[in-house]
């Protein structure tokens, strides 16, 4: 038995990458050996098990081959038999098909570390097209390591536009697709994932809701600032649909939303910030009754954890005035300072307290709005 770590672990390792998880494969093992070892099974398609101490995942080395359609279409056979060099073959790109053993010495068969110096993603094998999943994995890693000077091999790109022209990027179940979507949305340069989307025509079968964004300079200049995941869709779908009115618009988000699987976080926040993106944008110019409204559209007295992402969101787009970014905050931490309770000892009660709690907001609100003058 001989066991060894692979993929993203070494190639990040290599980069002065930050290593978040460690994979492991097992080669010239049995399932039993590895249970009489303590290891836990867990793979349902192939073996892999779970270390008993350090919670991390070891599986048998592996062939497949292509038996269907998508990227759950593939057969796979685990033996002693199988080698090193046979397991990683099967892998995506060569920076992910290096391996080292327990004396830090590195096994790179198909050139990966070649691949590292030219700074350049390329296929392992023409067994890459039998992927589908892999023209989005390509795309995302593209949106990690662009920052670092690295493209897309020109036959690789080839290979992801040669799956785009099948069938084979229907068979990709929407999670599947939204879950490579929203990784590559808190990567460094996301914007890359669009655009070697794009480059790949595959952009237009998998979010073509997203071209007019991704076709808007300001967009992606937008989404490539540090900012969270959730801002940066918010962004991307306020873009995508701003040729259409807020109705419509509103329904779009949610259908995309729907169809996509996105999460009902990155739902919500797209849709106030589609809503409110151009108040918010020129808060200085609305009035006390106005401000008010805009608090309480966006819910921010009940979610305040909402304001963050929203001033993020408009410290990228509201380029004429970032007055929101301190104003918004300031307004909300007064408005947060009306007792209910104090305006009840004062003998309000039933409507006349809710009155006088709106009365109460719109003061601090002109004060505001005074302040400022």
């Amino acid at each position: 038995m001989q066991i060894y770590l692979v993929g993203g672990a070494v190639r990040d390792g290599l980069l002065n990458y930050p290593v978040y998880d460690k994979d492991w494969v097992v080669v010239g093992a049995t399932p039993e050996q590895m249970q009489q070892q303590g290891f836990r099974p867990v793979g349902k398609d192939f073996p892999v098990f779970i270390h008993p101490e350090s919670g991390e995942e070891y599986a048998l080395a592996r062939t497949e081959r292509k038996s269907g359609k998508g990227y759950t279409g593939f057969l796979y056979h685990a033996s002693p038999e199988v080698t090193l060099e046979e397991d990683l073959v099967r892998r995506d790109l060569t920076i992910n098909a290096m391996a080292m053993d327990d004396h830090g010495n590195i096994i790179d068969p198909y050139q990966g570390q070649l691949d590292l110096q030219r700074k350049q993603l390329r296929h392992v094998s023409p067994a890459f097209a039998e992927d589908p999943l892999r023209v989005l994995r390509v795309a995302r890693f593209q949106a990690r390591y662009a920052p670092l000077g690295f493209t897309v091999a020109p036959e690789t790109l080839q290979l992801m536009q040669q799956l785009a022209a099948s069938d084979e990027l229907e068979h990709l179940t929407a999670e599947r697709v939204w879950q490579e979507f929203q990784r590559a949305l808190g990567e460094t340069a996301p914007q890359q994932f669009l655009l070697t989307l794009k480059q790949a025509n595959a952009l237009s079968k998998l979010f073509p809701e997203l071209l007019p964004a991704v076709n808007n300079p300001q967009t992606l200049s937008a989404i490539s600032q540090p900012a969270d995941a959730r801002v940066r869709f918010a962004i991307l779908l306020r873009s995508a649909f701003a040729n259409t009115s807020k109705a419509e618009s509103i329904q779009l988000i949610k259908t995309f939303c729907d169809v996509h699987r996105a999460p009902n976080a990155y739902r919500d926040l797209a849709l106030q910030f589609s809503a409110q993106a151009d108040q918010l944008c020129h808060f200085t110019e609305l009035d006390a009754q106005q401000r008010l409204e805009l608090v309480k559209d966006l819910d921010l007295l009940r979610r305040s954890e909402h304001l963050d992402l929203l001033i993020q969101g408009c410290a990228l787009i509201c380029a004429d005035d970032l007055s929101v970014t301190t104003l918004l905050p300031e307004l909300l931490q007064s408005l947060q300072q009306v007792e209910p309770k104090q305006l009840m000892q004062q003998g309000f009660k039933g409507k006349a307290l809710g009155k006088a709690i709106q009365q109460a907001q719109l003061q601090l609100c002109q004060q505001q709005i005074d302040g400022q003058k």
